[in-house]
């Protein structure tokens, strides 16, 4: 296996951070909770595409461009987020992109990477996988916070998977909203614990077809390594405010992302869905907008 150097987490001044690395993590989020009913890459649809508005505090503050495809075992997952506060004052552009397989019911992510731009600063992670664990990762750049972090372990790179592929692994058993799913994503290791809290009514601007009802599920936030040590992580660790609705589509076998709720320390963030397109071959296209 390749040797790993591991790196703390990045960030640029206090204010601005903390917001830039909770609305990435809302994009993170995002991207991954579009996940197979079926777990076999041939059950897949072909091809999904989603809008989705971002707002904060009720303004909204941007936008992400969800991509997926699938070809017979073989699956490419990205993402594409602009956001902008203060009139444009701050701003940031970010993709995200996995390449990966499905082998014996369960995700094996083979590719991770990860770009974010704020004016003339950015941050990039590349990462691999081989043998269900991390064998490489490069992060740019390589900066200690000022505050403490919690040292990142060779034993933190097994038995996970990167944010894009997490989510796909609710693919298996009945209830996507009873899971906890171990992620690293190039800089941190955390987990993400789901747990059902209701049901909800959604409404379209023309039906579809499909369930009106989403799954309202609560996540909690569970750091391990690799993350500061202060109040920022200690109010995401604690909150039980994090939420996501999925929305069954069972012509398609996919649960659907309709809203995301993060909270965050000075307001709420969310992804509230505009359009889905989901292609299948051989059936008709599935639209929902909203």
């Amino acid at each position: 296996m390749m040797r790993v150097r591991l790196t703390p987490q990045y960030d640029y001044a206090w204010g601005i951070s903390k917001l830039k690395v909770h609305l990435a993590a809302v994009a993170l989020l995002f991207a991954g909770l579009f996940q197979p009913a079926a777990a076999r890459a041939e059950g897949w649809p072909s091809n999904i595409r989603a809008d989705y508005d971002i707002t904060f505090n009720g303004f909204s503050v941007g936008n992400f461009v969800f991509q997926a495809e699938a070809d017979r075992q073989v699956y490419t997952v990205s993402g594409n987020a602009n956001l902008s506060l203060l009139l444009g004052a701050l701003s940031w552009k970010s993709e995200v992109r996995t390449v990966g397989a499905v082998v014996k019911d369960a995700p094996k992510p083979a590719g991770y990477t990860f770009d974010i731009v704020s004016g003339s600063k950015s941050i990039s992670t590349r990462m691999g996988f081989e043998d269900g664990m991390v064998s490489s990762i490069n992060n740019f750049p390589e900066a200690l916070h000022a505050a403490p972090v919690v040292p990142l372990k060779p034993s933190h790179l097994q038995g996970v998977v990167d944010p894009m592929s997490a989510m796909m692994l609710l693919a298996f058993g009945n209830n996507p909203c009873d899971r906890r799913l171990p992620i690293f994503d190039g800089r941190e290791r955390f987990d993400l614990v789901f747990s059902r809290k209701g049901e909800t009514r959604i409404s379209e601007q023309q039906p579809s077809g499909q369930p009106g009802t989403g799954l309202v599920c609560k996540i909690r936030y569970v750091p391990i390594a690799g993350h500061k040590v202060d109040d920022g992580t200690r109010y995401m660790a604690t909150t039980e405010d994090i939420e996501v609705v999925l929305r069954p589509i069972p012509s398609a076998k996919l649960y659907v992302p309709y809203q995301i709720t993060v909270p965050l320390p000075v307001g709420s963030a969310k992804l509230t869905s505009k359009r889905v397109e989901i292609t299948q071959v051989g059936r008709p296209r599935i639209a929902l907008l909203y």
